[in-house]
């Protein structure tokens, strides 16, 4: 019997360059020969930078093995399915949080009420363990919440509504064991949000109009409950005190322990990359392949099944719409107050801050080079200078001696010409400031912005200038305190700048994903800087949220009162795959069966 001769490998490959990843894969199942090049690592980096559209300076990912595993990766383990809708909440949810087990999340809404999820059934699905509401306690609606680090109290955020329509914050510390309420704290303005320091204490702002575009804010830290001891132990204390001009206010309080910041889980800096190669020595050798590829038919399902091409959406009205906190103040305040006298009112709040502001004790970047090896924590917070809208990163080092409420309280430490605290640091954005998350090292900061128009000059803080639809994403190493690579950009957004409301973020490992107001959630890769899915809803998408245990599990919440799950196309056909019978191992089938057949007299080993 003649066979034909077989084509070279050259040809082959080349023939295969000009196919999709898809036919690629069924090809390879024609013979062994098609096999071994249809995994040739040069096929599969020139299918990954062509597919996925990233420029040839972009190296690979520093922890993948092979070009055809990290194609994979990005095309399989993107959770892009939607698998389950919980309809549970009857308006608006406005945040995700999971606990830092990924065991539970929670979810905040426009409803008032705060619930908690199981996210570990048998089957697979979500289902409700707990809902409270908080309209017992005059609250107007639930807008954030945050499991403390060993998962056993809830923090929540919500807006107090107050006499005379009035409206501040207010925290409340739920314990998780029984679900009973600890304590309350109030938080003003109530964007702060407020956030866990560490297990059992919280920090919380308070905010003091001292003119008509001038104003103190106050941080606070609390205890989250109070004891036996509380009658002899301080249950909260005064952090820092800081001015504020031109209508400006402290918000979205976070902290960042610095404490892996030399060991991150993903370098963005592609020079530290090498470096960090370099000095760990030769690759880590090749591994099997953790996926099977070789099926036919299935790699257009999956690609289909809720992923989708980043590009523009359609924008839909919010209902009732927040304006920020303090905003009606300022705005009353100045209607009878001319232009001139807002100067000057500024020019002299400038002039006492300077005079009566504690020096801080050094730069914070030279703290971030110093190699003393102390861990540190930064409390960061979004503000201002120039107008009412949140343009800047703030940035204060905590003390060890800050981390509890015991010690001097209300700042007895400072003289009496130190009246406020300065900034340790300040990161200008450029644009307005609508979410923040961190990596979960902490290493790094990623910002959700809607730039200015480049060059524009503020000449009235009541009057910010025109803000962008599309919103950038910002990231920036705290590490080194500046920004890294350029921003992130697909997701957009349509309300003005007295209208523009906060849109949560969450980072994991190896992803980053947004909320926008077209729609959609978006997930990107944080190696590559690209956009690798959208996630659709009915209306705007208010927070997303990664589960710490698994980055293959993403949240989002929306304007249509739902809380979408969706998992990575390789879960879902993990899910869908018939569990294996289990088959009993012969040697204990026949140490069963001769203890079956054993007389009562006797031992299983024949022995009486």
């Amino acid at each position: 019997m003649e066979y034909s001769p077989l084509l070279p490998d050259s040809l082959v490959l080349e023939i295969f360059l000009r196919l999709p990843h898809d036919a690629v894969l069924r090809a390879g199942l024609t013979c062994c020969q098609w096999l071994a090049v249809s995994r040739d690592e040069f096929l599969w980096r020139e299918l990954f930078y062509s597919y996925y559209r990233i420029p040839r300076a972009v190296p690979r990912h520093p922890a993948a093995v092979s070009w055809y595993r990290e194609f994979r990766r990005l095309f399989d383990c993107i959770p892009c399915v939607e698998v389950q809708t919980l309809r549970q909440h009857t308006d608006q949810v406005l945040h995700l949080a999971f606990s830092h087990r990924g065991h539970r999340f929670s979810s905040c809404s426009k409803d008032c009420t705060v619930k908690l999820w199981d996210t570990e059934r048998p089957d697979g699905n979500i289902s409700l363990v707990h809902s409270s509401s908080m309209r017992p306690f005059n609250w107007g609606y639930t807008q954030f919440s945050q499991f403390n680090a060993d998962d056993t109290l809830l923090l929540v955020s919500g807006v107090y509504l107050g006499p005379h329509h009035s409206s501040s914050g207010e925290i409340a510390v739920i314990s998780l064991e029984n679900y009973t309420l600890l304590s309350r704290v109030r938080n003003k303005p109530y964007d702060v949000f407020g956030c866990w320091l560490n297990e059992t204490h919280l920090i919380s702002g308070n905010l003091h109009w001292i003119g008509n575009t001038t104003s103190c804010s106050v941080l606070w830290l609390n205890k989250a409950f109070q004891d036996i001891e509380s009658e002899n132990v301080n249950v909260v204390k005064r952090l820092f005190k800081i001015q504020n001009v031109n209508a400006s206010t402290i918000r979205t309080v976070m902290v960042a322990h610095c404490r892996r910041h030399d060991n991150p889980d993903l370098l963005l800096d592609y020079d530290a990359q090498s470096e960090a190669r370099r000095k760990r020595g030769h690759e880590p050798p090749h591994q099997p392949l953790l996926f099977d590829l070789g099926t036919s038919g299935s790699e257009d399902e999956e690609e289909g099944g809720g992923k989708e091409e980043c590009g523009r959406g359609f924008s839909s009205p919010r209902h009732t719409l927040p304006t920020y906190s303090g905003l009606e103040h300022v705005m009353q305040s100045c209607k009878n107050v001319g232009q001139r006298e807002l100067q000057i009112e500024t020019h002299v709040a400038k002039m006492m801050g300077r005079a009566h502001t504690k020096a801080p004790e050094s730069s914070l970047i030279d703290h971030c080079d110093s190699s003393d090896g102390e861990d540190k924590t930064y409390l960061l917070f979004t503000t201002g200078s120039l107008t009412y809208s949140p343009h800047q990163i703030g940035i204060k080092l905590i003390k060890p001696d800050q981390m509890t409420t015991s010690g001097p309280v209300l700042g007895e430490e400072r003289s009496t010409d130190e009246f406020f605290d300065s900034l340790d640091h300040v990161i200008d954005i450029h644009g307005h400031i609508i979410g923040m998350g961190l990596s979960p090292d902490h290493r790094y900061l990623y910002v959700n912005s809607r730039a200015w128009p480049a060059g524009c000059v503020i000449s009235d803080p009541m009057l910010p200038p025109p803000i962008a639809e599309e919103i950038d994403l910002h990231v920036i190493d705290l590490k080194n305190l500046r920004e890294e690579r350029r921003s992130l950009r697909a997701h957009r957004a349509f309300t003005p700048n007295d209208e523009c409301f906060f849109i949560f973020l969450d980072v994991s490992r190896d992803f980053v994903a947004s909320g926008a107001e077209d729609k959609h959630g978006y997930i990107w890769d944080r190696h590559y800087n690209i956009c690798l899915a959208r996630l659709a809803h009915d209306d705007v998408v208010n927070s997303v949220a990664f589960s710490p245990a698994d980055q293959e599990l993403l949240l989002s919440a929306s304007d249509d009162s739902t809380i979408k799950v969706w998992r990575s196309p390789r879960m879902v056909r993990l899910a869908q795959t018939p569990a294996r019978p289990h088959k009993p191992r012969s040697l204990l089938t026949s140490w069963l069966s001769r203890g079956k057949n054993s007389t009562p007299g006797s031992s299983v080993n024949g022995k009486s």
